[in-house]
């Protein structure tokens, strides 16, 4: 599996998410979604996926607040960019699958 197509999942997944303040909120379905994205990119199993997104889940929970979480899904004003990079960054540090 390609870190690559993980970092893709990731950032598509958080366009998909009302996010804001340090221990932000994801919303019920963030999960859901999100895996659903995963099993999008080849050779990602559902196993995978699952693992990733919840990884993903608690970086993101963690580290954003709800303002920020909010800025991330809002299509409308455009996506902060430094903070779509940083939040890729921290997931894929915390993320990376095993080697």
């Amino acid at each position: 599996m390609r870190v690559q197509s993980l970092l893709a999942l990731v950032a598509t997944s958080a366009l998909l998410l009302p996010l804001g303040a340090n221990a932000g909120k994801l919303p019920a379905d963030y999960q859901a979604t999100c895996v659903a994205q995963a099993q999008k990119q080849q050779g990602v199993t559902k196993d995978k996926a699952e693992a990733h997104c919840s990884c993903a889940a608690k970086v993101l929970e963690k580290n954003l607040s709800d303002e920020q979480i909010k800025d991330l899904d809002t299509l409308q004003d455009g996506v902060n960019a430094t903070l779509m990079e940083n939040t890729r960054k921290q997931v894929a540090a915390a993320c990376a699958p095993k080697k």
